[in-house]
Parts: structure tokens; sequence; C-alpha cells
């Protein structure tokens, strides 16, 4: 595909990445043209200095030949009209970045539909939804789920109350009869590998395991983990996302959200009709004392601040709270919160990636996700007739290097895909693959 993407940050240029990476042809619009020297001296990246909104840069970056247009700079202002200026000029399908949710409504996204914005996408949003899935499942470092939760991935860190440390994955099957989950890779020491029988859990592994419902409850005790019952909250941080969480929570949770700014409180206190509202530093050790931190179920840190939000999260377990979530936005940082004793680490730009990432795949490709510290992607794909994957079990089918067909769904029921199993026609299938196979996996759906 021929994709223009316009960007001012880390957003755009880690999409850029991302895509170059599956041969699409990559065009990235930016108006700082330092930031743009250091991608292209990395990259084979088409790059052009300037204002996306202006009919002359689109123009020089072929707007009227790009199957996608994608603008995810810092103003939603900005992306919806690059994408209605890049519409007019020719582009197939424009995305919007956007932080108001209300143009997410019906009436909202065909209003916009009708000047040429074909899609929008909100991050606070999206990290407002997994933020909830994550406080409903709190055993799971991350959780993503496939045809409404039939297959789920989870992510479980192996600390020393494991009870499969130092068992190959053979072992574990052969104490275990007839499990419902399987493990599809294992992230140690910032590599991941694709396990084999013979490969054994090592302390301090993040465990990628894609189980069927009923297999959960067993797969959390294997992992040494406990179901954490969640009524009280800490929130840290009421920008877009913090406020995002709060609606998306506070209905189902007590929540106390502490704000350092005081006017952005007078707001937030008006529209979270069931949040108390806190001015304070979330930094502030004695606040959290007397807000009863060493009470709390969880503690989310939703502030700007990476930094700020590792440390807070830091300072809740140190206190006693036994789920904590950090918003990190340096992706540079995922890998070691992950092992310091954050729980769970989300992260906007992945999450914005892995939405936006969908549309550029071909329609039996339903399901995407970008995985937080891990370069690797868990892909759903619907199966059409007359493809290789049809031809033989998938013990037989050559299955590219550095990917695994995780599970199926057929007719509305999960299996966990072991090597004498035959995909059928119609077929779910989900797919866990390294960057460097994606492009081959896809090959066997097509």
């Amino acid at each position: 595909m021929n994709i223009i993407i316009a960007g001012d940050g880390e957003v755009g240029f880690h999409l850029a990445k991302i895509l170059s990476e599956e041969d699409h042809n990559i065009t990235i619009v930016d108006p700082h043209k330092e930031l743009l020297d250091k991608l292209q001296s990395h990259t084979d990246i088409m790059t052009i200095t300037g204002d996306s909104t202006h009919v002359s840069v689109l123009e020089s970056a072929n707007a009227r030949r790009a199957d996608l247009l994608i603008s995810v700079v810092h103003s939603e202002y900005i992306n919806l009209l690059t994408c209605i200026v890049g519409k007019k000029l020719g582009a197939k399908r424009t995305i919007a970045r956007i932080y108001n949710q209300e143009y997410l409504t019906d009436d909202y996204l065909e209003f916009f539909k009708k000047l040429g914005v074909d899609d929008m996408v909100c991050p606070e949003r999206i990290a407002a939804q997994e933020i909830a899935e994550l406080i409903d499942q709190t055993a799971a470092t991350e959780i993503y789920e496939f045809a409404d939760g039939k297959l789920s991935l989870f992510l479980i860190y192996l600390d020393t109350h494991a009870h499969v440390l130092n068992k190959s994955l053979n072992q574990i099957a052969a104490e275990n009869p007839n499990l419902t989950f399987r493990a599809v890779a294992i992230h140690r020491k910032s590599q991941t590998i694709i396990p084999k029988g013979d490969d054994v859990f090592l302390e301090n592994d993040l465990a990628y395991v894609i189980t069927m419902p009923e297999g959960i409850n067993h797969l959390l005790k294997l992992g040494g983990k406990e179901k954490i019952e969640v009524r009280n909250m800490i929130i840290a941080g009421g920008g877009r996302t913090g406020r995002s969480a709060c609606r998306e929570l506070q209905r189902k949770y007590n929540i106390k959200l502490i704000e350092i700014n005081e006017e952005r409180c007078e707001y937030l206190s008006g529209v979270l009709d069931k949040t108390l509202v806190i001015r304070g530093d979330a930094r502030d050790i004695q606040l959290l004392e007397d807000e009863g931190i060493r009470d709390m179920d969880a503690f989310v840190a939703l502030t700007d601040s990476s930094e700020t939000n590792i440390l807070t999260c830091l300072h809740a377990r140190k206190m006693g709270v036994k789920r904590t979530i950090a918003l990190v936005e340096n992706i540079d940082y995922i890998d070691l919160s992950q092992h310091i004793g954050i729980n769970t680490i989300v992260n906007k730009k992945l999450i914005t990636a892995s939405h936006i990432a969908r549309y550029t795949k071909e329609e039996h490709v339903t399901s995407l996700k970008m995985l937080s510290g891990i370069d690797a992607e868990v892909l759903e794909f619907v199966v059409k007739p007359h493809t290789p994957v049809l031809k033989k079990p998938i013990a037989r089918l050559n299955f590219p290097q550095g990917a695994i067909i995780a599970g199926i769904i057929r007719k509305d029921k999960g299996f966990i895909a072991l090597g004498s199993f035959q995909i059928e026609e119609n077929d779910k299938v989900v797919v866990f693959a390294l960057p460097n196979a994606i492009h081959k996996v896809e090959k066997f759906f097509e």
C-alpha cells in the first residue's frame, strides 16, 4: 500500500517504522526537519518537511495515489483538516487521531465521513477500555480477547511463586493432562522465544499464553497468581487518559482521582459525578498516606510523565497495593518497568498503532494487537477458500519460523492449536508472530 503518515512525534514515527517493515511504501510528513533527518538516517522511509494541512505539501507526498492517509499529530483539528484535504486530493481512505470522544458518536461519525474523514481513533478512550479490562482480570500483566473471550491471550510474569519454574513445556503437559491453554512465546532478557516442547520456564520470564475460558483459573494457579478483588482505587493524573479511565470505571469502583492542577480539578469535579477529585501531587507520600493508600486494591498512574507514573506505582507497591498500572509513553522504559514490580504497562503509542495498523491488512485479518515491551503481533485471520492453511494439519504446514498458530475459533467455540488439528474454511485463526515472519504468515491465509 501507498501510505502517508502526518505526525509530529513518536506516534507517527513508531507507526511508520512498523508499517515499513511490512513492505508498505511509507511517506511521513512532519514539520520538524531535525526529527525527519534522524528518522531517515535509520530507515528507507520517504520524508517531507511541512504542514500536512497545506495542499502543496500533500501533493508533494503524492496524496492522489495514497491508499491510506493517517494523521496523528497532537492537534485533532490539524488531523481532521489533513484528512479532509487529503481526501479531496484523491486519498482512498483517511484516519484521524482525535481527543474529543463525542466525535465517536454515530451522528458525528457520519458528519465527518461526508467531509472526507473515513475513520477516527481516540487513544485515550482505547487506553481507558484496556485499563478497565486489566482491572477486571487482575492477575494478568496484559490481556487481549478474541471473539468476545472465546480465546484470550494472557501475559504472565513468572516470579518466585510460579509453579512452572524450571519445568519444560513437555513436563508441564505431562503433569497436567487435558490443558486448555498453551504458551506461545517467552520474553527473556529482551529476547522473544517461540517455545518448543523442551524449552524451560525461568524466573522473571514473561510468558504469553493463549487460553480457553475454562483454562484461565488453572493457568493463573500454575503461574502462581491470585485474582484480586478490586473495590477501591486511586488514579493519579486527571488528563485526558485519567478522565477517560474514571468515566469507564467510576460506576463499578470507588475512585479517588489525584490531580495537581487546581483549574483541572474544578473541571473534573463537574464531569465526574461518582469520582472523588483531590488536588495534590501523587508523588507526595504523605498525601497518599492521608488518602488511605494502604487500603487501596489498585493504583493507576496516568500522568503526563512516564517517570512519575513508574515512581508512584513503585511507592504504591511498597505501601501494599497489589495491583498497579502505569501509563508509560517512553517505549524504551517498557521492558524495564515490567521487571521492577509494576504489574501492567499501558502505552498509547502502541495502542494507537495497533488500532490503525488493522486498516493496512486485507479483509481476512479481523483483529491485530501489538504487544507492549516486545516486537511482536497477535493477529486473527478468517480462513477463506483455497488458502494454503487448509491443505494439511497444523504440524505439517511448514509454518514460518518466528510465528506460531495459537488457537482456532470455530462456530463460536475456541480450540487450542494442536499439531493434529485441521483448519477449516471460515475458521478464525489466532497467530502470534515476530516482525520478520508476519509477511510470510499472511501468505498462508491469502
